[in-house]
């Protein structure tokens, strides 16, 4: 599978409004995590930023989905997906591209 082909998956994966915004959290919160291990020069920080990532993600996809991760099956193309959700969602570009995506365009 190419990430072209991926990504229409990890889409109809992340369909619930409450999933992503889950992810949302997750990963900005990682983020910050990741900047202050780097800032204290503490990897504890590090692992805990692995957690605060992942844990809300997998109980969106838990709770609200009902479905497996794709990180389970394609981690790093799942993480790379996750930053450019984010960055879709921010920007206001997300829902053009869950629907071009559901038309099958």
């Amino acid at each position: 599978m190419t990430y072209g082909e991926f990504w229409p998956h990890y889409l109809a994966a992340h369909s619930d409004r409450r999933n992503r915004a889950l992810h949302y959290a997750g990963t900005l919160a990682a983020l910050g995590l990741l900047g202050r291990a780097a800032a204290k020069a503490d990897w504890r920080w590090a692992a805990a930023a692995i957690t605060a990532g992942y844990a809300p993600a997998w109980f969106g996809h838990a709770v609200f989905e009902r479905n497996r991760p794709a990180t389970f099956s394609h981690p790093f193309w799942s993480l790379v997906s996750d930053f450019r959700m984010l960055g879709l969602g921010l920007s206001g570009r997300l829902a053009d591209q869950i629907d071009r995506h559901r038309s099958g365009r």
